[in-house]
């Protein structure tokens, strides 16, 4: 007898574990579509952690401009980097740069940051996409969200030749569309 209440307790606690299995997340306002030539990457922004980053990178999505934008700076088990017009990392929208929204969030693969330069203050369009851990980048760049699905199309970004000077790819992929996945296409 007392094995068949062990045997129904674990089955309960099989069935409890089943059913907290994480359900796929509907696509919500912080939802976005990221289509490459190797398929689409679902993106959660974190508006808790960085809201003035994620209210610019919507509303520069919202306007289109990320579409057919250059993954200009890839490197190769560290991260992909596009947002600039210009495709040399020089550039960025006509919206103002962003004040930095540091925090304790790990930058780890799959993880979306923003991009600036040497002075803190200065992110404006420009991100760029883990393709590993980068634990030197933890509360120094600002982390805007995280890939939730299809990093097997960021994985095939095409990456800097070896030696490359800052990473940059001859020839780089684009952003075929970015887009909100709530009335999306």
């Amino acid at each position: 007898m007392m094995f068949g209440l062990n045997r129904r307790l674990a089955l309960l606690s099989l069935a409890a574990v089943i059913g907290a299995a994480p359900a796929a997340r509907a696509a919500d306002e912080n939802t976005v579509f990221l289509d490459t030539k190797d398929g689409r990457v679902t993106i959660e922004l974190r508006p808790d952690l960085a809201p003035k980053h994620v209210a610019q990178i919507k509303t520069l999505i919202k306007q289109g401009f990320y579409n057919g934008l250059k993954f200009h700076r890839v490197m190769d088990g560290f991260m992909a980097q596009t947002g600039d017009p210009k495709g040399n990392g020089t550039g960025g929208s006509n919206l103002p740069n962003i004040p930095a929204e540091f925090s304790q969030t790990p930058f780890r693969r799959g993880t979306l940051g923003m991009a600036r330069s040497s002075e803190p203050n200065s992110a404006n369009s420009q991100f760029f996409i883990c393709l590993g851990d980068a634990p030197f980048l933890n509360g120094q760049y600002t982390v805007i969200g995280l890939v939730s699905s299809g990093m097997e199309a960021v994985d095939k970004i095409k990456k800097a030749a070896p030696g490359a000077p800052g990473g940059a790819v001859q020839d780089p992929d684009k952003i075929l569309k970015l887009q909100m996945a709530q009335g999306a296409k």
